[in-house]
């Protein structure tokens, strides 16, 4: 349910408009690939994956996000460290949000508000089961160029970015950053799996 969320994001409009626009664009995007009868069948699932893949990641901003999530250790990466870290925590938020997003059940997206303090922005989302029940999101946002991208996901006011945060620090003071990028190749691997 989690990752069920994350298809609030991704079509980026010619222009910058309201936070809110550019990701109900996204999400909508998202649902048509979901609703597509014709990509609902197993033999279409890396279609079906390959088009979500594009729809997210030009909503997301990664880099943003993996050194937020890895806190004071990436300032001390070198350029190709911090590269290296950017490319794997990609491929393992990506890899997750799909698996999760495929898991869409007819769950509609309610906007509730946004908030904005230029460069950043909060839109809130409620994710409404057709069970009735309910789970907060609120995608925080920056502007980038003319796109409002996604540096974190706050769901049922837990932040996807600050959770990653701590798991991080807890491997790398178990055992060191080499030990973390070893761990997220592994985790990767199963995922794809």
């Amino acid at each position: 349910m989690v990752l069920s969320a994350t298809l609030v994001l991704c079509a980026p409009p010619a222009d910058a408009g309201l936070p809110t626009d550019q990701i109900r664009g996204t999400v909508d995007r998202v649902l048509e690939i979901l609703e597509n009868p014709t990509l609902k069948a197993a033999a279409r699932r890396g279609e079906r994956r390959e088009q979500l893949t594009k729809i997210i990641s030009a909503r997301f901003d990664f880099r943003e996000m993996a050194s937020r999530s890895l806190g004071p250790e990436w300032r001390r990466l070198s350029p190709a460290q911090q590269q290296e870290f950017v490319e794997l925590f990609t491929d393992l938020l990506r890899d997750a949000y799909i698996a999760n997003i495929e898991s869409y059940k007819g769950e509609r997206v309610i906007y509730k508000g946004e908030s904005e303090d230029d460069p950043y922005a909060v839109v809130q989302t409620i994710l409404r089961s057709p069970d009735g029940s309910d789970f907060t999101i609120d995608y925080r946002v920056h502007l980038v160029g003319n796109e409002w991208k996604v540096y974190d996901l706050v769901i049922e006011n837990v932040s996807v970015v600050n959770n990653y945060r701590s798991q991080f620090a807890r491997l790398i003071n178990k055992s060191s950053y080499d030990g973390l990028v070893q761990t997220l190749r592994e985790k990767i691997l199963s995922q794809q799996n």
